[in-house]
């Protein structure tokens, strides 16, 4: 029997990533909560016939989107200056071991565009597709919609990766 593989390795979900742990799950899941409002505006955004529109407001979008999703996990840069130094210097082992560009910091825009590139072909298909009426709108918005929610879910992951390594189990409430 011939067996096909994958190019590409399974990447485990942010859910497959915090492995059971309470606190990490209830952080995935409120930071999907903030994406899903963020994700439709993107698409509509994306299907608006004005090329150049949908990026600059993807971008203005992620920067207040990303931080908000590090803050469910404690890892906002306020959060981390606040901790004890110690605790603090886990927090940037762990995210350069990790190696993602906005857990822990202030995200600006060209932030948000660099990690946008790493996704520059879907970018330019949205592009090319707004010159294509209706359908090419329709596609455009797809395409903007799905972006966001992968960036921000590739920023979720980080933020589970980082906190499984650097911040202690929390204790439950009794």
């Amino acid at each position: 029997m011939l067996r096909l593989r994958h190019s590409r390795a399974h990447a485990p979900s942010a859910t497959e990533l915090a492995n059971d742990n309470p606190y990490l799950l209830a952080a995935v899941a409120r930071s999907r909560k903030l994406i899903q409002r963020r994700a439709v505006a993107a698409g509509v955004a994306g299907a608006l016939p004005v090329p150049g529109l949908d990026w600059a407001l993807d971008a203005a979008m992620l920067t207040r989107l990303l931080p908000r999703i590090s803050e469910q996990f404690g890892l906002a840069a306020s959060q981390i200056d606040q901790m004890e130094a110690q605790e603090k210097e886990r927090v940037r082992k762990a995210i350069a071991m990790v190696g993602s560009v906005a857990v822990g910091r202030i995200v600006t825009e060209s932030m948000v565009l660099r990690l946008a590139r790493m996704l520059g072909v879907r970018l330019t298909a949205a592009q090319a597709s707004k010159y294509v009426p209706i359908a090419g709108q329709v596609v455009a918005g797809a395409l903007g919609y799905t972006t966001l929610r992968l960036l921000a879910e590739r920023h979720i992951c980080d933020c589970v990766r980082v906190a499984r390594a650097a911040l202690p189990a929390p204790t439950p409430a009794s």
